[in-house]
Parts: C-alpha cells; structure tokens; sequence
C-alpha cells in the first residue's frame, strides 16, 4: 500500500493533501515538481495544495535548489510553528508532559519521576506544566492542534508491588471528562506501547521502515505492530500485547519454568533482580550510576533477557514478517544497546529467521512524544488513526500480570 499515492479525482481533496503532506514532512525539503512525482499528482494540482498549505502556514518555502537544468526550483517544508500539541505520558512510576512543534521537534518537557501517581495528582502536574508551556511561550494556543495521551492498559487493575489499594481510582477512570474541565482541545488517548509504535512511525524510523514491532520496556512490557504504515490495534484493541507471550525461564524449578513474557522482561522485574543482590535502584537513570559491581549485575540481567527477546523476535518474524524489530522505553539507551549486542548473538547462532532488530529512534520520553504525534498526525495527516474514539478491551481476573509479578 502506498501512502504517497494522490488521485487526481476532485472529490478527493481532503486525502490528496494528506498525501502531499506527508510527502513534505518525509522528504523535506522537497520541490513541487518533486512532489508531483511521488504523489502520482498533476504538476498543477500539486501548485494548488501547496498554496493553499502556504496559506495556512502549515507549509514554507525554504529554499531554492540549484544545479538542475531551468530554473532553480522552490523546495518546501513542514513549518514547524504551524501547529502544536501536548503529550502525556502517564505510568507507574512516572509522569512526563512535553510541548512539540510540527516538526515533531519538542519545544518543552517537564517529567516527574513519582511512584503509583494518582489521577488528580496527575492531573495537577499536567495544568502545571501547561501554564509553564503557556508562560515560556514553548507553545502558541490558537495553534495547539490537541492533547495525546499515553497510559498503559488496566493501569489501576493488576496488581505491582507496593501498589497502595487506591490506586484502583484508575480503573474506569474518566480521562476525556476530566480534561474537558481544563481545556476544550481534542483529547486523543492510547495505550503507551502503541503510542511510542505511532510516534516512531512518524517521526523515527518508520521513514525507512513502514511495517514494524515496537517492544515497549517500561515498568511493564508492552508491544505495538505497524504494518504498511498504519497502526494496526487488532478486533479488541489487544494488537501487540507482547508481555503475554508465554516463554520458558530456565531458571525457575520444574513446573513454574513457563511464564509470560513481560514477568521475565520489564524494568521492574530488573529493580527485582538487582535488589536480590543487595542493589537498590528506583528509576532508570539509578542504572547508569552503578559501581561496577552493579554494573556487572546489570549485564548479566541483559543477558538472560537478552535470550528471551531473542526468541520473542523470530516468534513475532514468523507470525507478521515485519520490516524490522524496534526496542524502546523507558530503559536507558546505553543498556538497550548493551542488550541487542546480546539478542545478536542468540539470533546469530539460531537457524530460524528472524527480521532485523534495531533501538527505536525515540529517547526514553518516546511514550509521551507518541501521544503528542497523534493530535499532529490528526492536523497534518500523518497517519490513518483515530484515537479519540479507540476503546479498550479490560480483562479482568487476570492470572498475571505483565511486568513483574505482584508481591
């Protein structure tokens, strides 16, 4: 499927210049002649949208190429001041809020490292931040094209340790009614994984690679699939809920070697491992000032789940055959590269195929960066989504949890 692919039809305005603007925001800068050619479009039509985006200053002309026969041609851009959003990423143990241009440039960011946040609490952090945007002008309002937030599912449901009890206020929690007492912008909501899935799509790799699985490491685990440059959620919004995939850890005794995924591989579930030997860490970057004794530990907990990422690899290869692999999150960049040198060399001596497995482009923010693409996406037509009317599909009793296990 091509994305880029305009029709010439003039009932199909709307989705020719979605086409176009996608095209600027993957090549820029990029001529119209140019964007004729990768449209399918008319030189003339092409002339057309490009005016009427000029117009709205959404798009600006950057520059003239030179070197080509004729006259220089006229190369435009995404103008990043064109419009605005705000993403929230909401989590166990964190609470981030940044400011993005259309460029997908961050403007602002504010982040709160806090354990189990509840909601009004998140909610005071989040007005908080937008009057800091307002008053540091990291944002214009008249062109701030909505909010995006990402939240894991069943946030308030399944048990982690050290959880307090009301922390199941999150259960059900009314999340459009209680922004639309602080703003009337379009409120956009998706779970974390898919939410960084997205955001990668649009503004890290998925410029190169149009169909992918994002393995999301955060206090849980979570997973999302594009396949041909859209999001795929699946028939109950469960698409990608990788921390479910059973697999066998050999370190357990006879019986209980069979866990889920994301009770093996999680942030969580490393605090654990490295407080068994002594070691106590609290938040991600607690990992990167570690003695060398910590440090010691902490690669050898890379490379067991190394062994496991490895596997959940060729399974998700032979299921979907992606285009590639993509580990992000939460864990620090410096430990996920220790990690795919260790997934590697599991891949490298298994004969079954397996797709290429890289880091995502996106920092450790990449969850409330992805939120802020889905109001973008939605203003530029970056992608075919909308999550302002996804729903999800809550499981209740369930018999573990992804992440770690509760206490």
């Amino acid at each position: 499927m091509n994305d880029l692919a305009g029709s010439n039809s003039e009932l199909a305005a709307s989705h020719n210049r979605g086409v176009i603007l996608r095209a600027i925001q993957r090549h820029q800068p990029i001529s119209r002649t140019e964007l004729a050619r990768r449209s399918g479009l008319t030189k003339q039509a092409v002339a057309r949208i490009a005016e009427r985006l000029i117009g709205e200053n959404l798009v600006l002309e950057a520059r003239r190429r030179h070197g080509q026969p004729g006259q220089p041609s006229i190369e435009i851009e995404i103008n990043p001041d064109g419009c605005f959003a705000i993403g929230v990423g909401i989590a166990r143990d964190h609470v981030t809020i940044v400011a993005v241009d259309a460029s997908g440039s961050v403007r602002g960011r504010i982040h709160h490292e806090i354990q189990y946040p509840m909601p009004e609490t998140v909610f005071e952090l989040i007005e908080d931040a937008l009057a800091t945007f307002r008053h540091r002008r990291a944002i214009i309002r008249d062109r701030l094209a909505g909010i995006g937030i990402a939240i894991p599912d069943w946030l308030g449901e399944i048990p982690f340790p050290g959880m307090p009890k009301g922390y199941s206020a999150w259960t059900g929690y009314d999340l459009r009614g209680r922004f639309a007492r602080i703003t009337d912008l379009p409120i956009y909501i998706e779970n974390d994984a898919t939410a960084a899935a997205i955001g990668e799509l649009n503004y890290g790799l998925g410029v190169e690679s149009r169909s992918f699985f994002y393995i999301f490491i955060g206090s849980g685990l979570g997973g999302g699939v594009v396949l041909d440059g859209v999001c795929h959620r699946g028939a109950t919004g469960l698409s990608g809920e990788i921390g479910w995939l059973p697999t066998l850890d050999e370190s357990e005794p006879l019986g209980s070697r069979v866990k889920p995924l994301g009770e093996v591989v999680s942030l969580y579930i490393l605090y654990d491992y490295l407080a068994k030997h002594g070691i106590e860490v609290a938040r991600p970057s607690d990992l990167l000032d570690l003695d060398p004794d910590g440090q010691a530990h902490v690669s050898e907990w890379l490379r067991q789940a190394a062994r496991h990422v490895a596997e959940a690899t060729i399974h998700i290869g032979l299921l979907i055959d992606p285009d590639a692999v993509l580990i992000g999150g939460r864990l620090p960049v410096r430990l996920i590269d220790e990690m795919l040198l260790y997934v590697h060399d599991h891949l490298a001596r298994d004969p079954r195929p397996a797709p290429p497995i890289h880091r995502a482009a996106g920092s450790e923010d990449a969850a409330a960066l992805g939120a802020a693409t889905m109001p973008l996406s939605e203003a530029l037509r970056l992608d075919s989504f909308d999550a302002r009317q996804r729903t999800r599909s809550p499981l209740s009793g369930l018999p573990y949890a992804p992440g770690r296990p509760a206490a």
